[in-house]
């Protein structure tokens, strides 16, 4: 079973929804880094559930246990253990679910696969899983930012519920300006628009899909790989990864293909402080035959809604027999996107960790740096 990414920042992890625990192994990450385990312990509480109304009352502390790779605050080098106990698990909940193929879970396709599946909460199917990935992606941005010469910053929104929008301009300037709303929704207005509507929805039984979307500031033109491990497909890749996840998307996205050429190329230009190679338009998303060109880089990630729902629907058992469904127990999001929003963050370091050491091997330069990154000035 494939629980691992990245080639030279590379992470696996493991457990279920309600097993003893859940965690990850990082190998690959350089010696030398200071790992603030307050910083990381607060990543988690981010993506934490049982935070609101709008997300799932499990009550987990989600406290990490780092069990190797770091002595006296200083990764080793050697590969990083971080595990998180399970500590209120409810297993006698899924009674009622057990009973029949759950619409829209991956109940049959695990059985299909495997032979056997977790009958609590869908195992290595749950959004518990994404623990691990959190955890591992603290790791990868406190290491950039320690390696960089440049700050680099990730920070995604919601920017719809449903058929709600935030302005279409939307762009938040910091963390707090996202997490100042339970649903993670950077525009006040737009915030009470999709939460009375999501409150709705969880008092008829129901539950709502949308879209988060994400922009990478500061990371260095050179970053990537050619063919099959373009940096968007990477990151498409890892968004895709992600329990609920439907649709990807970069730059101008699906709306490229009613453009022309004229319209979606981004002209280059120099900035006229810093000579740097920029565009003036940023329709390719920051990233130009799969390798970052300096630009933000921005891209979307379309989630479906939570399958688990009150209202009664058909289904089969086993057998074929058909079963009529309705699952009263349990604890559920009813939207995945506020939870959503530090889990894209978190895969998103992940993807760049990776590709910023793998700089490191396809040019002299330790990592691309502004004086790698070839200048109008160099070119006179």
């Amino acid at each position: 079973m494939a629980s691992h990414i990245g080639i030279i920042f590379r992470v696996s992890s493991f457990g279920e929804s309600h097993g003893a625990a859940v965690g990850c192994c990082i190998d690959g990450c350089p010696a030398g880094i200071v790992l603030d385990v307050d910083a990381l312990q607060a990543a988690l509480n981010r993506r934490r559930p049982g935070q609101s109304a709008v997300t799932s009352p499990r009550a987990e502390p989600d406290t990490v246990r780092v069990l190797s790779g770091v002595e006296d605050g200083v990764t080793l080098g050697t590969p990083i253990a971080l595990m998180v106990e399970n500590t209120n698990v409810r297993p006698q909940d899924y009674a009622q679910s057990n009973a029949a193929y759950r619409p829209g879970h991956a109940d049959f396709t695990y059985q299909a696969k495997f032979g056997r599946r977790a009958q609590s909460g869908g195992g290595r199917a749950s959004a518990r899983e994404t623990v691990a990935r959190v955890a591992a992606g603290a790791v990868a941005e406190q290491m950039l930012k320690q390696i960089c010469p440049e700050p680099i910053e990730v920070l995604a929104w919601v920017q719809r519920l449903a058929h709600l929008e935030c302005p279409a301009d939307t762009l938040p300037l910091n963390r707090a300006e996202v997490d100042a709303h339970p649903l993670r929704v950077p525009v006040p207005a737009a915030a009470a628009r999709m939460h009375e509507y999501l409150e709705k929805l969880m008092a008829s039984g129901d539950t709502a899909g949308g879209l988060i979307r994400c922009v990478v500031r500061g990371a260095p033109a050179g970053w990537g790989e050619p063919v099959f491990d373009k940096l968007e497909a990477d990151l498409a890749k890892a968004m895709l990864s992600l329990p609920a996840s439907r649709s990807f998307e970069i730059g101008a996205g699906l709306a490229s293909t009613y453009m022309t050429g004229s319209t979606h190329n981004d002209p280059f230009d120099a900035d006229p402080v810093t000579g740097q190679i920029i565009t003036t338009t940023n329709n390719s998303g920051g990233i130009q035959g799969g390798i970052s060109n300096g630009m933000d880089i921005v891209f979307s990630v379309g989630f479906k809604p939570v399958s688990t729902i009150q209202k009664e629907q058909q289904s089969v058992d086993a057998q074929g027999n058909p079963v009529t469904l309705q699952i009263t127990q349990g604890r559920h999001d009813p939207c995945v996107l506020p939870r959503a929003v530090p889990m894209i963050e978190a895969m998103t370091w992940l993807v760049l960790a990776d590709h910023a050491l793998r700089a490191r091997l396809n040019r002299k330069d330790t990592l691309a740096s502004p004086q790698a990154t070839p200048t109008a000035k160099d070119k006179a």
